[in-house]
């Protein structure tokens, strides 16, 4: 079982001078539920490399279990500092592709033709895709059989009034939410900062930091 990690390149926060990147609860968190499993994760990025790591989802109150296994595992941080550059791999090598969020993803994988042609070819291929929080915005541009690949299906992913709590309605370029709306997704969501994790067929989403293990463990059900 080989499964493919995706994770931003982009470190700036809109025009707020502030940094952003991946928020790495949500890739600590499926990392480790898909390499407990006995999973093969390799991991990439636009650029390959180290990607950023938002500075706010490794402030002190944000730190989770998985967070803390993380700093302690130096193999893990090894794979996160090598990433493979996205337009260097294939669908072909892998059973699923998993993007974790953060708001980076807004600024860069959203608009990424490479990871465009990543999303379409495992779809296409009946292999299960699978994002959380800010994540489902990779969707954006996916096409299935001249559609939307997220028309009807149902969706979720970070709320506007997650977005709204957290200030940056009028920073990011677009809003998960609306944006999943606007191509024809079904959009499910629970209370703010709760989890949730929403399957439909090969097409998995998760709502906020809180759903990552959830997501993840949605995936490796998928994949049996």
């Amino acid at each position: 079982m080989k499964i493919l990690m995706v994770l931003t390149s982009h470190d700036r926060l809109g025009n707020t001078g502030e940094k952003t990147g991946f928020w790495l609860e949500e890739f600590a968190a499926p990392y480790y539920v898909f390499t407990d499993a006995g999973a093969d994760v390799a991991v990439a990025s636009p650029q390959g490399g180290q990607p950023p790591i938002d500075p706010k989802s490794d402030d002190p109150a944000n730190q989770t279990p998985a967070q803390d296994r993380f700093k302690a595992d130096t193999a893990a941080q090894a794979v996160l500092a090598h990433t493979h550059r996205l337009d260097a791999v294939s669908a072909d090598d892998f059973d699923a592709i998993f993007y974790p969020g953060g708001h980076g993803p807004l600024w860069d994988l959203a608009e990424d033709e490479a990871s465009k042609r990543l999303i379409e070819a495992f779809y296409e291929s009946g292999k299960p895709v699978a994002a959380v929080c800010h994540g489902p915005a990779v969707l954006r541009h996916a096409m299935y059989e001249g559609a939307p690949i997220v028309k009807g299906k149902r969706v979720t992913g970070f709320t506007n009034s997650e977005e709204a709590a957290v200030k940056l309605t009028d920073v990011v370029p677009f809003l998960v939410e609306d944006e999943l709306k606007r191509l024809g997704g079904k959009f499910e969501r629970v209370d703010d900062w709760h989890s949730l994790a929403v399957v439909d067929g090969r097409l998995i989403t998760g709502q906020n930091p809180a759903s990552s293990e959830a997501t993840a463990k949605a995936l490796l059900k998928a994949l049996g």
